[in-house]
């Protein structure tokens, strides 16, 4: 795979503009379509009114309101997900050309290997990006509830999560709200486990591939750190998994500020 400056550039430049589109765009793209909200300030005012709302009406489905916060949210981590996979994919190519010559290059190879080792960075960056919208478009009522837990408990909502945190801890966990919230909680998890299982199995593969038959554009280096990123990974999708078979005591140590 050849390698030249302009290819460098314009790769470095699609690569630069979607981190841009990565910050700016996923809320107004959001917004098309259905209910926007203009800045996390006025998203976390609408989960806060919408979720009380929703707890002491004792369903099990979303109320309307809070329907069309976690509708907008879930829009939201698609619009990142799509925006971090293009990313991905322009650093997957120019890592490969990077790469490649970096095992050609006679001089200037020290050059290429730092250059090399920084994309594959913000590749494996990306990769974590991907996996996390992921999950956070899979689930995205239990995405929200970070939003609930980091704002100020008071009033209804305070009410709310003290009631959260007292049923949680009993054997009953009758109110049909929480087992909403349990049964997303769980899904967040199992979500995030079947991307990190996807992602390990191609580790594996280009970690064995890179070590027993290396290529120009995959030396022995890049198995080496495949391997090292699978066994990140599998820590990581036995415990979404372990959490996901039992939810409910890590919903409740979340809500206690202990997850």
């Amino acid at each position: 795979m050849l390698l030249s400056p302009r290819a460098v550039a314009a790769l470095s430049a699609i690569a630069a503009a979607l981190v841009v589109a990565f910050v700016v765009a996923p809320g107004p793209l959001a917004g098309v379509g259905g209910t926007g909200y203009a800045g996390e300030r006025q998203l976390s005012a609408a989960l806060q009114e919408s979720f009380v709302d929703y707890w002491r009406s004792g369903d099990r489905n979303l109320s309307p309101a809070l329907r069309e916060v976690v509708d907008y949210w879930f829009r939201y981590h698609v619009a990142k997900a799509v925006i971090a996979a293009l990313l991905l994919a322009v650093l997957v190519v120019l890592g490969a050309r990077l790469w490649s010559a970096f095992a050609r290059a006679g001089r200037g190879r020290a050059v290429l290997a730092a250059g090399a080792a920084v994309v594959t960075g913000l590749g494996l960056f990306a990769v974590v990006v991907v996996m996390a919208n992921v999950q956070g478009a899979a689930a995205p009522f239990a995405s929200l509830l970070p939003m609930l837990q980091d704002s100020p408990a008071t009033g209804g909502l305070g009410q709310a999560l003290e009631q959260i945190r007292q049923e949680l801890g009993t054997a009953g966990q009758d109110r049909p709200a929480l087992a909403t919230m349990i049964s997303d909680f769980a899904l967040y998890h199992w979500a995030l486990a079947a991307a990190g299982a996807v992602v390990l199995a191609a580790s594996v593969i280009a970690a064995v591939a890179a070590w027993k038959s290396p290529t120009r554009r995959l030396p022995r280096s890049v198995g080496v750190l495949a391997a090292a990123w699978s066994l990140i990974l599998a820590v990581v999708v036995a415990a979404n998994i372990s959490t996901a078979a039992d939810p409910a005591p890590a919903l409740l140590a979340f809500f206690q500020g202990g997850w």
